[in-house]
């Protein structure tokens, strides 16, 4: 629940396109669904939109591996759900050129213009 007060505050500053949300409720660990995005997932969700005010993603990723994402531009909230140290990588080109990783049990808020695919991954160590 202490997530979900931090998320609401952190989007009404959210205003750079690189907002970052750290820090995950309880009930993430323990396998809630977290504004919508299921436990298990990474969920991206409609341009400009609060997932706690709107918790309806528009996409939902629950596969290891490239995910193509397309006609998705300005900002949006990702949400990484997933557990065990699984990340999520923002990737320039299709299937290469990832060079930032969300950590499980984080949201950032991205402009997601230069961003053509992601990446769900174990965590390695």
């Amino acid at each position: 629940m202490t997530m979900r007060k931090i998320l609401h505050g952190a989007a009404a500053l959210a205003l750079s396109a690189a907002a970052v949300l750290t820090g995950a409720a309880q009930a993430q660990a323990e396998g809630g669904t977290w504004d919508g995005c299921p436990y298990g997932a990474v969920c991206i969700y409609p341009q400009n939109v609060t997932p706690s005010s709107n918790p309806h993603p528009s996409h939902i990723f629950y596969s290891y591996g490239f995910h193509p994402i397309y006609n998705q531009y300005g900002n949006h909230w990702i949400l990484n759900n997933q557990y065990d140290g699984a990340l999520v990588e923002l990737c320039k080109s299709v299937n290469t050129d990832c060079h930032e990783s969300i950590p499980p049990q984080e949201g950032w808020y991205v402009d997601l213009t230069p961003i053509n695919s992601l990446n769900l991954r174990e965590h390695y160590l």
